[in-house]
């Protein structure tokens, strides 16, 4: 995998062509058949711009309630920064509520997860899932893993302080953007400007529809994990948009 290293080593144009590439040779050295990658802000470790391509993704507000509410190799608590699930749990995935919840229902047999930290803070943290059912990842392939994310991660901090020199959308004023969301993370209204702030925080393909609230989804989800006393970072996540601007996802009242 010294193409990894290689490949962050260079300079990127930003961190979304940067995920794709390594995700690019991930595929090819390791193996795994969905991903789900997240910046994070560095402070809160809250996700905010999402990469996925996965099997369930008409369950995403679910997946991301089960994800956050889930102890067994949460990014926040990850030592060393990448694990197997089968490994971790000594071959019981069913410890691990996504897993037991949700991705067996999806075909799911193993799950390598990562995270991407530094002394500047947590930048993100990745999932690989394998659905063969002989197929689980073994002590070297994560070894390697472990040995990749310190590369990783000092890319996607200099992706990330590049925005701060990058021309951004501008900073008109859009009135306050605000998403009601049930406790299952249904979305149950909008303000009329919430659906232009979404698509500046995850910019649509040309054949998406209707924005994904990705980033109100993982706030209120880690909000629901605080309540639950899983975890104790604040539900709150920041994103630099270029020039200046940024948004700010937390919840209300």
């Amino acid at each position: 995998m010294e193409r990894v290293t290689r490949i962050c080593g260079a300079e990127h144009a930003d961190e979304r062509a940067l995920r794709a590439t390594v995700l690019d040779e991930l595929r090819r050295g390791i193996g795994f058949d969905a991903y789900a990658w997240l910046l994070t802000d560095p402070d809160s470790e809250v996700g905010s711009a999402p990469l996925a391509d996965v099997p369930c993704l008409g369950e995403l507000p679910r997946l991301i309630h089960l994800k956050y509410l889930t102890a067994v190799n949460r990014w926040t608590t990850l030592d060393p920064p990448a694990a197997g699930l089968r490994a971790a749990t000594g071959d019981e995935p069913a410890t691990s509520l996504v897993w037991r919840e949700l991705l067996r229902h999806h075909g799911v047999r193993d799950v390598a997860s990562l995270v991407f930290r530094d002394r500047y803070g947590c930048w993100g943290f990745l999932d690989l899932w394998r659905t063969d059912a002989d197929d689980r990842f073994r002590t070297t392939e994560v070894e390697l893993l472990i040995a990749l994310t310190g590369p990783v991660t000092e890319a996607l901090r200099r992706c990330q302080a590049r925005t701060f020199a990058r021309p951004g959308p501008g900073r008109a004023e859009v009135g306050p953007a605000v998403l009601v969301l049930t406790p299952d993370l249904t979305v149950r209204g909008q303000t009329p400007p919430t659906a232009d702030v979404l698509r500046r925080l995850v910019p649509p393909g040309p054949h998406d529809g209707a924005p994904v609230p990705a980033g109100a989804y993982n706030v209120a989800a880690q909000l629901l994990a605080l309540e639950a006393g899983v975890d104790d970072h604040p539900a709150v996540a920041r994103v630099h948009l270029g020039e200046g601007s940024g948004c700010r996802c937390a919840p209300h009242g």
